[in-house]
């Protein structure tokens, strides 16, 4: 008989498996390329939003003083350079003060979030050199509230913040001749008034003043404590008795 040719056998075809963790591996970075950029496209749209908002509170020739058209401003005026000493009080027309006679030593107001209560009279020498204040009630402004009104003015050069005790609202914002009392953080107007009058050429004596402490004179951790007692009658006027510069 004749051989039977044997049948070739067929090769074990080997069925490659679909790289499903390659797959989710790729989507997930793609995922979180997307929120990433999302996110930071959110953000910088906001803040342009913000800039653009705060565009028409900057100073410029044919508007010097973007204030006036802040809601709720209190403006006065008094004459600059009049200095008392170091231990005398002044009889101030507005409780926060926004200008007249002042120790000779300005508040540190060089971004400064003070976390204690400082002499009035340092404080109003930091205004007349261009700066913004932010008083605000220790009683009524707390946590998160407080974070939001430090955010303001930790760090910034010519702004300055401290707890004002007996306050009659909860925040107070102070530039030479202007104030803004307000209830809440989240007021729009804050962020007007600091645009509107931090070192607005218009609008302070002192241009050009420097903010940072000078010699040791004043000193930023341990600054002069605040006296929320009524001046006695020795005190000094606001339009000066004191010193002149």
């Amino acid at each position: 008989m004749a051989e039977r040719k044997a049948k070739p056998t067929r090769g074990v075809v080997t069925r490659k498996s679909f790289p499903w963790v390659t797959v989710i591996s790729v989507v997930a970075v793609i995922s979180l390329a997307a929120v990433v950029f999302g996110y930071a496209y959110t953000q910088l749209s906001a803040k342009n939003d913000r800039q653009d908002a705060l565009a028409a509170w900057t100073p410029s020739v044919d508007n010097r003083d973007p204030s006036n058209r802040i809601a709720g401003v209190l403006k006065g005026d008094y004459p600059a350079g009049q200095h008392v000493r170091a231990t005398q009080r002044v009889a101030y027309e507005q409780s926060p003060p926004i200008g007249g006679a002042h120790d000779g030593t300005w508040a540190d107001c060089s971004g400064a979030v003070y976390a204690s209560p400082v002499r009035t009279e340092n404080m109003v020498h930091g205004l007349e050199h261009g700066a913004v204040w932010i008083a605000y009630n220790p009683d009524r402004i707390t946590g998160d509230a407080l974070d939001k009104l430090s955010a303001r003015i930790d760090g910034r050069n010519y702004s300055m913040m401290s707890p004002y005790p007996g306050l009659d609202m909860p925040i107070s914002l102070q530039s030479w001749g202007h104030q803004l009392k307000l209830d809440g953080a989240d007021d729009p107007r804050i962020d007007q008034f600091i645009q509107a009058l931090r070192t607005n050429p218009n609008t302070y004596p002192e241009a050009g003043a420097t903010c940072d402490t000078m010699g040791g004179q004043f000193d930023r951790d341990n600054p002069p404590p605040f006296d929320g007692d009524p001046p006695g009658p020795d005190a000094a006027p606001v339009t000066g008795a004191g010193e002149n510069r």
